[in-house]
């Protein structure tokens, strides 16, 4: 069974650029008013004009998620302005720390697990209340395919782990709240074309790994990415459906 996303809200982490922009201007093309969460306000603006070129609604909320009272502000931030948040994206995510494990300070470490992990439990159960009273909502947390084969992303620990316990939250999660209207899903986006891409091609190799180094510039030089757009309207085609608990990927038909 599917629903209507038309004048439903949404809220999405990492919404400045990449994926997350993507994301946001999808959900307007379908009649979803977004709230859009983000560290750079120059980014947030950007996407904000973006998403109202469309005939969109964005309400733009600076913030880093990382930090709890940012947190709790930009749920306040988002009920106010959008009066309910019917559907969560949490985007945003740290590829940092990158390099040897022996190298890696222990609390860079517990900060990327706290922003790709704790920050995402905690945005969703601030919001939570309010979709289980509705009997309606979506969550879908972005991951990466990298969770299928962790062996094969040497020197990105922090990453992996942190991907690995947020699909497990995910599937945890959407069990205790099946039947209650509000469905959670996970979303592999894929290799996508993206800053963050960028910049780890970008690093110095002889600190984050050679080996490391050279699996993303040679997806970059052999064309292999695809663009945030093909990878957003993937996860906008499932978004409507009453499936829980699911693993979704791009590679897979909707």
């Amino acid at each position: 069974m599917t629903s209507s996303l038309k004048g439903r809200t949404a809220l999405v982490t990492g919404a400045g650029r990449g994926i997350g922009r993507a994301i946001a201007r999808e959900l307007a093309e379908r009649g979803v008013s977004v709230a859009l969460v983000a560290r750079s306000r120059d980014e947030l603006t950007d996407s904000a004009t973006s998403v109202r070129d469309l005939g969109g609604s964005a309400v733009v909320i600076q913030a880093d998620i990382a930090d709890p009272d940012q947190l709790t502000r930009s749920v306040t931030r988002a009920r106010d302005e959008l009066g309910v948040v019917d559907i969560l994206i949490n985007n945003a995510a740290t590829v940092s720390p990158l390099g040897p494990s022996v190298r890696v300070d222990p609390a860079d470490w517990a900060a990327a697990i706290g922003l790709n992990v704790v920050a995402v439990a905690s945005l969703t159960f601030a919001l939570l209340p309010g979709m289980l009273e509705r009997k309606w909502g979506r969550v879908v947390n972005v991951s990466s395919g990298v969770v299928a084969r962790p062996a094969s992303m040497i020197g990105g620990n922090a990453y992996v782990t942190g991907k690995t316990a947020l699909e497990a939250h995910t599937v945890n999660l959407a069990a205790e709240l099946a039947g209650s209207g509000v469905t959670v899903n996970v979303y592999r986006p894929g290799s996508v074309d993206t800053a963050m891409q960028a910049w780890i091609r970008g690093q110095d190799p002889d600190r984050i790994g050679t080996g490391l180094h050279r699996r993303f510039t040679r997806s970059y030089d052999e064309g292999t990415l695809i663009t945030p757009e093909r990878s957003a309207k993937s996860l906008l085609d499932r978004l409507p459906h009453e499936a829980t608990g699911q693993i979704w990927d791009v590679r897979e038909p909707g």
